[in-house]
């Protein structure tokens, strides 16, 4: 039987269609001062498209956890990415700007407008159409993101192509048995590395780690070997796979939009759950939203 997280995946390409006739007025103007906040995922996602929205010449954007957001820089705009609408840190957060008399503005997206954190936003963009039902994100991520590269302007006709072929592709057997996983991002891709390794961990409990491609080498490349997977969101640096390979571990990197490549990612820690007779719906000691006592 399909789960949810499974029929979640598959509907990725459509929902990165849709956002393309969503208005975002509400999304930051180019030359706005902007932080870009959430926790967990969210705030992979929002490292990903700061480094985006700074590349394409929109103006200085930071990314923080909700709970570590400095709120005496000055910031033109702030962005809260919140799936359920419910998680703590970013309520608190909002609350603190709301009631300090801040000018600056505040835009929530969520996915469910009939939630806490639409009262304290300024404005709000929902995604109703790419929620879950299932704990583990995945298609809400990856449309909230492509929403945000919709909005710089990109053409995502390519990243769609490219997250169909991730689906159709057969999944290879080595992936499901291996040991553990370097995912390795640069620019926009580091959160998308981020968000992998999270994905891995949360849906089968496997051991992953993320870092910045260039800093794999500094320490980090010491747990490669046999059974071990380096796994590059994007282009690896030169040299890579030779240093890798030497360690008797595996390089893979692909020409896939690395938001298609996430895909990939997301399938093999589903199946690798399934190899390991877990839920990918119910992972463990995971829920859908942090909420804290108050």
């Amino acid at each position: 039987m399909t789960t949810h997280t499974e029929a979640e995946i598959a509907s990725q390409p459509d929902c990165w269609r849709e956002v393309a006739a969503i208005p975002a007025q509400a999304l930051p103007a180019p030359g706005e001062r902007v932080a870009v906040v959430g926790c967990g995922t969210s705030w992979f996602i929002a490292q990903s498209y700061a480094a985006l929205r700074e590349r394409a010449g929109h103006g200085e954007t930071d990314a923080f956890p909700a709970s570590e957001t400095p709120l005496r820089r000055p910031y033109d705009r702030i962005v809260a990415l919140t799936r359920s609408g419910t998680t703590t840190e970013v309520l608190d957060l909002l609350r603190r700007v709301k009631e300090s008399g801040s000018s600056t503005r505040t835009t929530a997206i969520t996915a469910d407008a009939d939630t806490p954190v639409t009262g304290l936003a300024d404005e709000t963009i929902v995604l109703g159409f790419a929620d879950e039902r299932s704990v583990v994100q995945t298609r809400f991520a990856t449309t909230q993101l492509a929403l945000l590269r919709t909005h710089l302007g990109e053409d995502l006709t390519s990243a769609i192509a490219d997250a169909e072929h991730a689906l159709a592709e057969p999944l290879p057997e080595s992936l499901i048995a291996a040991e553990q996983f370097s995912f390795l991002g640069t620019g926009w891709t580091y959160g998308i590395a981020q968000e992998a390794a999270l994905k891995m961990r949360e849906a089968c409990r496997a051991w992953t780690e993320a870092h910045l491609a260039m800093e794999y080498r500094h320490g980090p490349i010491a747990i490669a070997g046999p059974g071990r997977i380096t796994w590059t969101l994007g282009t690896a640096p030169s040299g890579m796979r030779d240093q890798v390979e030497a360690t008797g571990g595996t390089l893979l990197e692909t020409t896939l939009d690395p938001m298609a490549e996430l895909i990939r990612v997301q399938r093999v820690a589903v199946a690798r759950a399934h190899a390991a007779g877990l839920d990918p719906d119910r992972p463990l000691h995971l829920t859908r939203s942090v909420i804290l006592p108050a």
